[in-house]
């Protein structure tokens, strides 16, 4: 069967099998090379609220949020973007 890509899709290497991670989103699991990490800082506190406690030089905490996503669900929300036929393979595929 042909394929498309010289590490058909994951960066497994000699390691064996590579453990799977689920997608937070859609629940997929997904090998962990495979796995889009996205990482957004969240505020506790309102914007409008922020604004006016960092006016009067208060220290506001901010949480980070670590999502593991697939990459349907990555493209689905912007964090990867459709490339063009001609970037996606190498061109000793074609």
């Amino acid at each position: 069967m042909p394929f498309k890509r010289k590490s058909r899709g994951r960066s497994k290497g000699a390691k064996g099998k590579e453990p799977t991670v689920q997608c937070d989103n859609c629940g997929a699991y997904v090998p962990r090379s495979k796995v889009q990490r996205v990482t957004r800082r969240v505020s506790l506190v309102r914007g409008d609220l922020a604004r006016e406690l960092k006016q009067a030089g208060a220290y506001l905490a901010e949480n980070i949020v670590v999502k593991n996503l697939c990459i349907s669900c990555a493209i689905h929300y912007g964090v990867l973007k459709v490339r063009a036929r001609e970037e996606r393979k190498p061109e000793q595929f074609l």
